[in-house]
């Protein structure tokens, strides 16, 4: 507005320059609101929001102490701490205002504290307690101005013993319709960005504040909306540009207000006020008024104990937090909220950019079922379990294989022994995303693993030292070969989880395409499998599918001969007369066989005979001991498309494909191997 002024000096008034800003700011709002983009303001973290709201109420505070303490001369604009050392240095010089502003707070308080003990002594007069706190404001406001009118009913204007609102212009003396002037409206513009954001950061943040503190839900959209129609017509009554109000905020709400239709009563108290209650109002103490509004927001503040959960929850967004708070004291609110969603941001892209995944092992878990003596009455009589020990399940149906961290800093007990899932095959799981940002980071920590952990294929891989790249270090002299090398691995499959990735950019693509090229060459002349598990997003399956992921290579005749793919399925109907389906037998070869539409089955508990996974029993005998089975014959389809056979459902179907195609090609390679290579995992067909 002072630029305004200088440069153009006589021909906008300070008056109309204002009413500009506030148009404009009001036209912004409203286009804002109309098309939903008050999702944007969900950028802006909880920390910095929350510093924001302790900085202003400290500034608050700040600006009403001197007139509660009835010293003049402060200067309340300049930052915060001035204003408390400004404060300080004037103790000497306070007024009787003092004993009015700190008597008032001391009651308010008082109140507050007394019904609330009263409400937890006396459970069914509690909507009464809660109202009579609710209603502390009022009376004390009451209260003061009744002293206010004994003191000075007959004290002439001028010579009050302490200060009081004095004379109110009744009516909107300034109502009028705005200048539009377009060229004032160019000159405005370039400060119009600024003032908007501020706007709308400021207004979201004390709504999110009470919102969180009440239980209720805030729509960005819908409150920026309000906000510009609020501006917007601001000027025709002599406006200037508004934001919610952080003390009148605080204030409705210690009166017990619920809704939003308090607004509606404050805006027709407030018509009432200045034309009817003027005079009335005249004998309202300022240290009273003051001392109300200190007290409304002493409680916005965090208190220690909320901070110290800050710390606990994450102590970076605590560093932001206290850096939020201390520009505010030391500069302005504007500077805090700006520095405070910058830091977060950088705090974001850092977490983003160097994110670690992991390396994960296999081990073998066992449910375990206790019932202790308290829970036996919720068992029951008839119950297998019984009620007075804990119950170790054993079985195979409890055991199953989990996969844990292999390296780095663990969450799970350390004395739990966690393994490779097999030799050369090696597991990786994204820690939170694989984008851009961290894609070189992930890539890096894996490929060093990989190389620390296996050896190449092939030692010698024939290419002459005049001919290698620079970066391409060549191969050791036999003689020089670590022992410890030897008896690495060499590299069979990288199974990656991106069950916490849900969508995959350009750059992370040709990440894992660079890879691929670089751990083919490591490991040449054989092939290195890559399994994708938990690829729900179907546009990542198709950019992985693109770069030719998804199926295995055809390169090595050998190594692809020793391939067998592996499919999810499940039922889908019934099937009607004989069909067909596809089994794995001994020796490696898919077989078609005839199954007729109903069949009985007798299973001996004790025969080891595995299920059949496509019928369904319908009856038990219980005097034979033996479950007899009336099946059905059912349709099974794969639940992903069969031409990607190395997306799996999830961790362990990519696993245990992953470990039997390595332990199959290391059968057909002549290597050792613990079990048959055809050996099948449950639920592959």
């Amino acid at each position: 507005m002072a630029t305004i002024e200088e440069e153009r000096p006589g021909v906008y008034q300070a008056q109309e320059i204002a009413h500009a800003i506030c148009f404009l700011c009001g036209l912004v709002l409203l286009l804002l609101g109309f098309l939903r983009l008050g999702w944007l303001i969900e950028f802006i973290p909880y920390p910095p929001i929350n510093a924001f709201v302790t900085a202003a109420s400290i500034t608050i505070i700040s600006t009403q102490l001197p007139t509660c303490l009835g010293i003049k001369g402060i200067n309340t604009r300049e930052a915060p701490y001035r204003v408390y050392i400004n404060t300080l240095k004037g103790l000497p010089n306070a007024q009787l205002d003092a004993a009015i502003g700190i008597s008032s707070i001391i009651l308010l308080f008082a109140i507050q504290n007394f019904c609330s003990k009263m409400e937890v002594r006396q459970p069914k007069k509690k909507r009464m307690w809660g109202m009579i706190s609710s209603l502390r404001l009022t009376f004390t406001v009451l209260l003061y101005t009744f002293i206010s009118w004994l003191v000075h009913r007959t004290t002439v204007a001028g010579h009050e013993k302490f200060r009081i609102v004095g004379h109110i212009e009744k009516g909107f003396s300034h109502a009028s319709v705005p200048v539009m002037d377009i060229g004032l409206f160019g000159l405005v513009s370039k400060d119009l960005p600024a003032i908007v954001i501020i706007l709308i950061v400021e207004h979201i943040a004390i709504a999110k504040n009470f919102g969180r503190q009440y239980g209720y839900t805030v729509v960005p959209s819908q409150e920026i909306l309000a906000q510009g129609f609020a501006n917007l017509l601001s000027p025709f009554v002599g406006g200037y540009v508004c934001t919610g109000s952080f003390g009148a905020s605080a204030v409705l709400t210690k009166a017990g207000v619920k809704t939003p239709l308090a607004g509606l009563f404050s805006a027709m108290v407030l018509v009432l006020a200045l034309y009817a209650l003027t005079a009335v109002f005249y004998f309202i103490p300022n240290a009273a008024l003051a001392g109300l509004i200190i007290h409304a927001t002493w409680n916005l503040v965090t208190p220690p104990h909320k901070l110290y959960k800050f710390w606990q929850y994450s102590p970076f967004e605590f560093g932001i937090w206290v850096i939020g708070v201390v520009l505010a004291i030391f500069t302005d609110l504007e500077t805090s909220i700006y520095v405070g969603i910058a830091l977060s941001f950088a705090l974001l892209l850092i977490r983003m950019a160097r994110t670690q995944g992991k390396s994960q092992g296999q081990a073998k878990v066992t449910r375990m079922i206790h019932h202790s003596k308290h829970t036996a009455h919720t068992i029951g009589e008839n119950s297998p379990f019984p009620s007075h020990t804990s119950l170790a399940t054993t079985t195979e149906e409890l055991t199953r294989n989990v996969y844990l961290p292999l390296h780095g800093d663990k969450a799970h007990n350390p004395r739990i022994t966690v393994e490779p899932a097999h030799s050369g095959v090696f597991i990786y799981r994204f820690a939170e995303s694989f984008n851009y940002i961290n894609q070189a980071h992930q890539i890096d920590y894996l490929l060093s693993h990989i190389y620390a952990h296996t050896r190449r294929t092939v030692e010698d891989d024939g290419v002459p030292v005049k001919d290698r790249l620079w970066s391409d270090a060549p191969p050791p002299p036999a003689r020089r070969c670590d022992e410890d090398d030897t008896q690495k691995p060499v590299l069979r499959a990288v199974v990656l989880d991106f069950s916490t990735v849900n969508v995959i950019d350009i750059t992370s693509v040709q990440g894992l395409i660079d890879l691929r090229s670089t751990l083919d060459r490591y490991a040449a002349p054989s092939i290195v499998e890559w399994h994708f598990a938990g690829v729900h997003n179907r546009w990542t399956r198709r950019a992985l599918a693109t770069a030719g992921f998804g199926r295995p290579s055809a390169k090595n005749a050998a190594a692809f001969a020793a391939w067998c793919p592996t499919y999810a399925v499940s039922p889908v109907s019934s099937a009607e007369g004989a069909e067909k389906r596809s089994a794995s037998v001994g020796d490696g070869i898919v077989l078609n066989e005839e199954i007729s539409n109903k069949t009985s089955t007798v299973l001996h508990p004790d025969s080891g005979e595995v299920k059949d996974p496509f019928r369904t029993p319908s009856s038990v005998d219980e005097e034979s001991g033996a479950v007899v089975k009336t099946e059905e014959r059912r349709r099974m389809e794969a639940v992903y498309a069969v031409d990607r056979p190395f997306f799996h459902i999830d961790l362990t179907d990519a696993v245990g494909a992953a470990v039997r195609d390595a332990r199959r090609r290391e059968y057909m390679e002549g290597g050792r191997r613990t079990e048959h290579p055809n050996l099948t995992l449950r639920g592959e067909v």
